[in-house]
């Protein structure tokens, strides 16, 4: 059993450090010491005894948390960084949301484009901008995995910021998309409902993250692009809603006097993050290329009038927009639920995520071989796309490498749409770095839902949603 430091950069999170502390209780090929750092020591704290008690229930004697106050110390040896933080609060979230609405901008998530995604930006450049010269000071031959958003942009700065840097961002949207691939074989016959494991799902990916497309998807030697054809033609206009999985982010199964109120707030969830696919059915008919991300993401790229012009437009369309009210009460509930855990009085039962970052891990130890989707600076595997922005293709995870695979082109009017969203983050990230407020409203007022409204209302919104987020831009770095 190989033994490893892992730095957990945002080791409070009540999401993916959960996560990861569920998939470890199945691992038995790696152990170690996994090291929890947050700007809050009290939530990594409880996470330390959370992880502590779930493993050693589960999988004793081969993993120890520990909550460590000092970033320097968490990072000094590490093999593996995990990076999960909240760029802000939850109450600048709310800005980056809500405030366009008042101009007729909805948006359904706000974190990775459009304005909130921009906004959003500007508070996470500076903090990533300290993580990289950490790494750099500390750990430089540490692999570091992302999982933040806006993810191109928190992967892009780490390697403008530390070009040495060993660093992917990682996101489970493809696996989704391969899940509904298996379910549209299996519709259509050619093999039984739910034998097909997404696993099985072999997928040529390319593009940028949550604006991800497969240009080739096969199962067991059969082409799917002809069944998925079929499938959107019968669907495309009803909508199709895959079953969810059980496994949840957050938690565990729900037990107890609590269980009622916990599964009431799982189907809130799931109505809120939910759809029937027509977004991602509609991009297929525009460009003959399937969608690898959810409708909730991909609305967010397109053209405001497609998708996004009215909550009633959303609506018909089969999705949700995600009140940032929501965020704030689920939080609480987790903060709630991860008391009931370092107490005693709720116990964690471990689900396996089928997330691949413990495979990551492993792979880059030298213990097997994967292949997956992931976000890395460009050079060379998107050929039609500027060299060294961030894209997300497939890469070979093995022993101390992540070597990507070149992809093939994107059509001729999809890279022009993929292009405007790849150059404004390019521009935001020159904003931050070179400190120019003035740049970074004119990449914001280029954004396409922006352009629906006048200069003098972009300017207005603009300088409301960056009230808070300025003065960490315009005046230093956000240190950690």
């Amino acid at each position: 059993m190989k033994r490893i430091k892992l730095c957990y950069i945002g080791g409070g999170s009540r999401n993916w450090a959960w996560v990861l502390m569920q998939d470890l209780a199945f691992e038995q090929e790696i152990s170690g010491t996994i090291e929890l750092y947050d700007l809050k020591p009290e939530d990594a704290q409880t996470n330390a005894v959370i992880g502590n008690t779930l493993l050693a229930r589960h999988n004793p004697g081969h993993w120890t948390f520990h909550a460590n106050p000092s970033l320097e110390d968490a990072l000094t040896g590490s093999d593996v960084v995990f990076v999960s933080i909240l760029p802000g609060d939850f109450a600048e979230m709310a800005i980056d949301v809500h405030a366009p609405e008042a101009y007729g901008i909805y948006q359904p998530v706000g974190d990775t484009a459009g304005a909130g995604g921009l906004i959003r930006a500007l508070r996470t450049i500076p903090q990533f901008r300290a993580i990289a010269q950490a790494v750099k000071t500390y750990a430089p031959s540490a692999w570091v995995i992302n999982y933040t958003n806006p993810m191109t942009i928190c992967t892009r700065t780490l390697y403008k910021e530390f070009p040495q840097i060993k660093a992917a961002g990682c996101c489970h949207e493809v696996f989704n998309t391969q899940k509904l691939l298996a379910t549209v074989l299996e519709a259509a016959g050619c093999a039984p409902k739910g034998s097909i494991r997404r696993e099985e799902i072999h997928t040529r990916v390319l593009g940028i993250n949550h604006f991800t497309w497969i240009d080739r998807a096969s199962w067991n030697h059969i082409d799917i692009f002809p069944y998925y054809t079929q499938f959107v033609a019968r669907h495309a206009e009803t909508g199709f809603h895959q079953a969810e999985a059980a496994t949840t982010f957050a938690a565990g199964s729900a037990s107890g006097e609590n269980a009622d109120a916990e599964q009431a707030a799982e189907a809130m969830r799931r109505a809120l993050f939910s759809s029937a696919e027509r977004v991602k059915m509609d991009l297929f008919r525009r460009y003959g290329l399937i969608a690898a991300a959810g409708d909730r993401h991909l609305a967010e790229f397109c053209p405001h009038s497609w998708y996004l012009a009215s909550p009633e437009q959303v609506r018909r369309w089969g999705f949700a927009l995600t009140p940032v009210s929501w965020r704030i009460e689920n939080r609480d509930a987790l903060i709630a639920q991860a008391r009931a855990y370092r107490e005693g009085t709720k116990t964690m039962t471990p689900l396996s995520s089928g997330e691949e970052g413990i495979r990551m891990v492993k792979a880059l130890m030298g213990l097997e071989s994967l292949v997956s989707n992931v976000n890395l600076p460009n050079q060379g595997q998107m050929p039609d796309l500027p060299r060294d922005v961030v894209v997300e293709t497939n890469a070979v995870f093995s022993l101390d490498g992540i070597a990507p695979i070149v992809g093939g082109a994107l059509p001729t009017d999809l890279r022009h749409l993929v292009m405007h969203h790849v150059l404004a983050q390019e521009g935001i990230i020159e904003a931050v770095f070179e400190e120019d407020y003035e740049k970074a409203f004119r990449v914001f007022s280029q954004d396409l839902a922006i352009q629906t409204v006048s200069l003098t209302e972009a300017r207005a919104l603009f300088d409301r949603m960056c009230a808070k987020t300025v003065p960490a831009f315009r005046y230093g770095r956000s240190g950690l």
